[in-house]
């Protein structure tokens, strides 16, 4: 499965159907497209943080959504529609105030549904800080 969308297309469509991702400003950015994976990147800001400096667990499964979303409609097209019929996050290690990743691997991709693998790490990615699994509708097209 090749992607059909390039990274600035990518951006361009979220800034005009979802602009209240940037609600904080840019904090997300899509980093890597390729078949069958997205990345993105979250720069933190006080604003995502729990006590004791660690960034909450919204906020990381903000981020597998987000990145989640993209590797679909990056491997479809810009679908506004296709949207989370379900998102389940293991949160593993405690993440810092610094630049997490969130990588997509998509499971399956059907007419209907799009199964997408996300793991989320910080310097390393073999430790990760969370691992979530999402469920996406795909409107008829």
């Amino acid at each position: 499965m090749q992607p059909v969308m390039t990274i600035d297309e990518v951006h361009r469509f979220l800034e005009t159907d979802f602009p209240q991702i940037h609600t904080d400003g840019r904090v997300m950015t899509v980093t890597d497209i390729s078949s069958g994976h997205v990345s993105m990147r979250l720069d933190p800001t006080d604003r995502h943080l729990r006590p004791g400096g660690t960034v909450s667990g919204p906020a990381l499964f903000a981020l597998a959504d987000v990145t989640a979303y993209v590797a679909v409609i990056v491997h479809i097209g810009p679908v506004a529609l296709a949207v989370t019929t379900s998102l389940n996050i293991n949160f593993l290690r405690l993440p810092q105030l610094k630049p997490t990743t969130c990588t997509c691997r998509i499971l399956k991709l059907g007419k209907r549904l799009a199964v997408i693998e996300a793991a989320i790490f910080q310097d390393d990615p073999d430790a990760l800080v969370a691992h979530a699994t999402a469920t996406y509708s795909i409107p008829p097209r």
